[in-house]
């Protein structure tokens, strides 16, 4: 294995040395120099191909869309050039120099698109493929997830957090999992790879996870694909039930150099705050608490001994500033063409002390050895660092009472809250406790093409993706989480190790009206992880911090449970494939695809460990036939159906297998350590299959000047790989220091579906000096779990603290609770579960009329997090060098759980509470909905916290200025743009939270729209400028 490892390694490092190939000195004949431009706007079009006929002269314009040919040809010669977006076109040189325009296709049925292993024009693709619009990718963005947002039709993509770096949420054409990883596969540069916050968390971290894509530099991408539909996923089989994300990096283009920089600076501030009690508010609240619990109210100095009126929120949030350096070179010749890129980019939170920091780097070649051989290699590596927010932080700056000091009076940090509620000094913790994590990663692949005939072509590849993960932890003595164990330091490391081998041979040919292309490959892939952590506390000092464990007194768990307990972890997996597809095509009107790959996964049970995954697709291009013709208001019109199925492998290893846990028991007054089974041996552990049926159309105007793409689906996925409790009656439980439990395991039970609807619209409103684009995406889908097994099982509950539940009949990530029935009134009845059964207690809905109120039966679905539609819509303007961009996106219909609501109109006194508090019922308000003070620390899930999560926003308005060429024609630079940005501009929405983009729960599907104290979101301000020398 170390051997074969050892090549794709060495070819990566000794690939500079493959390009330098000696060469003759050509004879030459003639010498051409030219320019190509718009024929409308008459603007140079930088990057158009330019190749002699019959020859392998090609070279590519440069910044002002001039190029220059010393060749053997002699005058008179034909030239094709060819430009994405224009029509292609042929000219004759008989001379030197020459001017050539090209007209504006303005269509996108001509572009070429990445697709799974190979590219295709668009016209002749019969599955769901959308490309993200290049606008969206020029976008001051951390991370190339979030360029989904709004610009393509069916992602719904939610920024879950505002922690610098952390990750976003995506999910395309709803959720197919309830266990398993919902996300969809990310295919870099050709290697596939997943966006999983465990391959960066190696266990320490508290708080909010960093996003793997975080370490992409978003300047490099060229392009994005989504592929949607079974036709265009089933290629990558087991992967492709989520969809699949191609993701293509700039490269260098013959007879192109170039030196390219583009910095930016920014200001970001919370987008808004919560309105809580002052002081005086606050001391009112809290007598009302003790005197309606049958207590005696407190005096002035009880209440606030330390004279305080501290708005915790102004001392935590601040305005932060971030930068954007990415320098980037590019250059080129007929045979080698080369790209390097660096960037540093660093941005503070908005919370104290909470930053992200990349430092990245990329270098891909392409070089054609001959006319038959070419190889080319794509390499990224990288350094993210972030301090994140500890978890919990962000609710203790909400329920800290305002009558709590930040400082002592010797300016020392205040060490928790005065009162019950036991809460740190959240400022405290955010300046003095350690919780950083640093990721370094290698992403790169080495490739090679030969050309065995004119139409056969065997490609080989092989990539690593390396990814080292290290944590450090540190609560000194001086912070409240921190005091009880004088001092707690953790560290953890995760490596993991990804390799890939991919063999394809591609056979392409033209027959008369046929055209056939064919694909076969094997495929492998092996990923293993390891991992460590290690504590310590008890600490003489916190000037070591994490540094020096072994000072600590306790280094391992205790009686008093100060420090963590060592532990080490490894884990492998590993698939091979073989695929392949036909693609036919007859006078270019009929269309048919066909797909199959069959993947083994070392995740199964032996005899399961296979599956086959196919899928069928045809197209018609309608617009082709004669009696379309004369329709002169269509130019394009393509009907497409397509049918298949995918998998999905994405859960831990070894779950078939019955797994041994370490315990320690007491026997005879001494403790002895062992190992005991905690779970069952699974023969039949196997894939989840999703079944996908897709009919859409592509359609274009007015000479294209509007597109249409429409897709309608429906999707089914069957053998869920749910991860259920064993029952009692197994004989295993799971025993620790706090609760005996039963284990659970990974089984193929229950179904899901998702159907929806999907539209993309990409209009030219206007074109000349004054260009108008509009481009507006549209999605709906609606989710059912259709099963969970049966055998009388309908719904289970993942979290007893969450109202999420999963419930047969109902969509995932729904929310189960009790519907409020206005307040308790003297001599009315009394139905609550809560302590206070007083007048101006909150009364419930009693559902089964037993004239009490419980749980088994009488909570209800509430609604769920699930949007009814989603959509967006971009307007560019541009006119003499100024552009202008207003891209707004929005969500309808989904709902949130406002935990944090919840706590806070509990009402109780121990903590601060929100304003919406002042109008609680008291003897002299009755007429509110407001419950009223009392000491009940409990809350109660109701439809009163499940929220309308609908938003309206301002994503981004861009404005920018390019320099006219005359400008800057006698100066080395090729071109200036300025810009500034603003994102989250401004939000309309009756969510009461920091922000209805929320999810506290990350990447669970299952317990997705929750907000609990999430790090709140932001808005933003930046200036930069683009420079091209």
């Amino acid at each position: 294995m170390k051997k074969l490892l050892f090549i794709p390694f060495l070819l990566l490092v000794g690939l500079p040395l493959l390009t330098i190939a000696q060469q003759t000195q050509p004879t030459i004949n003639s010498h051409l120099v030219g320019r190509v431009i718009d024929s409308a706007t008459h603007e140079p079009l930088p990057g158009a191909v330019v190749k002699i006929q019959g020859t392998t002269h090609v070279v590519s314009t440069d910044i002002e869309g001039k190029f220059s040919f010393v060749t053997g040809q002699k005058f008179p010669y034909k030239l094709i050039i060819t430009f994405t977006g224009y029509e292609k076109k042929e000219f004759i040189a008989d001379g030197s120099p020459v001017e050539i325009k090209l007209k504006d296709a303005q269509t996108q049925l001509n572009q070429v698109v990445v697709v799974g292993y190979g590219s295709q024009k668009r016209k002749d693709i019969t599955g769901s493929v959308a490309s993200v619009p290049a606008l969206a990718l020029k976008q001051p963005i951390p991370s190339l997830d979030r360029a989904l947002q709004g610009s393509v039709s069916g992602i719904q993509v939610t920024q879950a957090t505002g922690q610098p770096g952390a990750g976003v949420t995506v999910q395309v054409r709803g959720v197919n999992s309830i266990n398993a990883v919902a996300e969809p596969l990310y295919v870099i540069d050709g290697f596939p790879t997943s966006n999983s916050n465990s391959l960066t968390d190696a266990g320490v971290t508290n708080g909010p996870k960093i996003n793997p894509l975080a370490s992409i530099n978003t300047s490099d991408i060229e392009s994005i694909e989504v592929l949607k539909d079974a036709s265009a996923t089933a290629i990558y089989g087991t992967r492709g039930a989520n969809g699949v994300i191609i993701i293509t990096t700039k490269k260098g283009k013959a007879g192109v150099s170039s030196i390219n920089y583009d910095g930016s600076f920014g200001r970001q501030e919370v987008i808004k705050t919560l309105s809580l009690l002052n002081t005086t508010q606050w001391e009112a609240l809290r007598n009302d608490a003790l005197v309606n619990t049958g207590k005696a109210a407190q005096t002035e100095a009880q209440l606030n001994p330390y004279g305080a009126n501290t708005d915790w929120q102004a001392a935590a949030f601040r305005k932060a500033y971030s930068q954007n350096h990415s320098l980037s070179i590019f250059s080129g010749t007929e045979r080698t063409r080369l790209a390097f890129s660096g960037n540093y980019f660093k941005q503070d939170g908005i919370l104290q002390n909470t930053n992200f920091e990349r430092y990245a780097g990329r270098v891909n070649v392409e070089h054609d050895y001959n006319d038959k051989f070419k190889i080319s290699s794509y390499i990224t590596g990288s350094r993210t660092t972030a301090q994140v927010a500890p978890q919990g932080v962000v609710p203790a700056i909400l329920l800290m009472t305002p009558t709590t000091p930040v400082y002592n009076a010797d300016g020392s940090f205040f060490v928790k809250n005065v009162f019950e509620g036991t809460y740190g000094n959240p400022i405290n913790t955010l300046y003095n406790q350690t919780n950083r994590t640093t990721t370094s990663r290698i992403l790169g692949n080495i490739a090679g093409d030969y050309k065995i005939t004119e139409n056969l072509t065997a490609r080989v590849l092989a990539g690593v993706d390396i990814i080292d993960n290290k944590q450090n932890r540190y609560l000194p003595a001086t912070v409240y989480e921190g005091a009880g164990y004088s001092g707690l330091g953790e560290v953890g490391t995760l490596n993991s190790f990804n390799w890939l081998n991919e063999n394809t041979l591609t056979y392409n040919k033209k027959f008369g009206r046929h055209s056939l292309n064919v694909l076969a490959g094997f495929t492998q892939q092996q990923f293993k992880a390891e991992g460590a952590i290690t504590g310590s506390s008890g600490f003489v000092s916190d000037y070591d911090t994490f540094n020096n464990l072994g000072s600590g007194s306790v280094t391992s768990v205790s009686g008093s449970g100060f420090a963590i307990a060592p532990s080490s972890s490894s884990n492998a997996w590993a698939l091979k494939s073989y695929l392949g597809r036909v693609n036919y095509g007859f006078n270019s009107k009929y269309l048919l695809t066909l797909t199959l790959r069959a993947d083994g996964s070392s995740k199964f049970a032996p005899g399961h460990q296979w599956a086959s995954f196919p899928s069928a697709a045809v197209a018609w291009n309608a617009s082709s036939e004669d009696f379309l013709k004369n329709v002169t208001a269509i130019s394009q019109l393509k009907l497409r159906f397509s049918a298949g199925q995918t998998g999905n492998s994405d859960i831990p290893a070894y779950q078939s297998y019955s797994q041994l846990g370490y315990y320690r028991y007491n026997f005879g007054n001494s403790t002895v350590a062992g190992f005991a089974p905690n779970s069952l041996y699974n023969p039949n552990l196997t894939w989840e299959k999703t079944s996908q049926y897709d009919f859409g159309f592509d359609l274009g105007l007015f000479k294209d000047r509007i597109s249409v793409t429409a897709d309608i689906y429906y999707k089914k996925t069957t053998n869920l790989l749910l991860y259920l409790p064993l029952p009692a009656t197994s004989g295993l439980t799971i025993i620790t220091n706090t609760a005996v439990t039963n284990p659970q395991q990974y089984e193929n039970v229950g179904s899901v579906q998702n159907k929806g609807f999907e539209i993309g619209i990409n209009s030219h409103n206007l074109t000349g000096g004054f260009a108008w684009n509009t481009n507006v995406v549209f999605a709906l889908n609606r989710n059912k779990v259709l099963s969970l097994g049966g055998n009388g099982v309908n719904q289970f509950i993942p979290d007893s603290s969450l109202p999420s539940i999963i419930k047969v009949g109902e969509p995932i990530g729904s929310f189960i609770g009790y519907k409020t029935n206005g307040l308790i009134q003297a001599g009315g009845p009394v139905l609550t579960p809560a302590a206070n059964t007083q007048p101006g207690g909150q009364n419930y809905v009693d559902i089964n009329g037993d004239g009490k109120i419980t749980q088994a039966a009488d909570r209800v679905i509430l609604g769920n997090a699930q949007p009814k539609f989603t959509g967006g819509i971009t307007n560019t303007f541009s006119y003499k060098g100024i552009d202008l961009s207003v891209f707004v996106q929005g969500s309808y219909g989904n709902k949130i759980y406002n935990q944090q609501r919840n706590v806070l109109e509990l009402g109780t006194g121990y903590t601060n509470a929100t304003t919406t508090l002042l109008n609680r019922w008291t003897p002299t308000n009755t007429n509110t909905d407001v419950h009223s003070a009392y000491q009940d620390p409990a809350p109660t899930i109701s439809d009163r916290f499940v929220e309308n999560g609908s938003y309206l926003r301002l994503k981004s308005l861009s404005l920018g200025y390019t320099f006219p060429q005359s400008v800057l024609s006698k100066s080395p630079i090729k071109k200036i743009r300025i810009y500034a940005n603003a994102q989250n501009l401004a939000t309309w929405t009756k969510y009461t939270g920091y922000d209805p983009e929320v999810s506290s729960n990350e990447q669970s599907a299952i317990t997705s729209g929750v907000d609990n104290g999430a790090y709140p979101n932001n808005k933003s301000f930046i200036v930069g400028i683009g420079i091209t020398l």
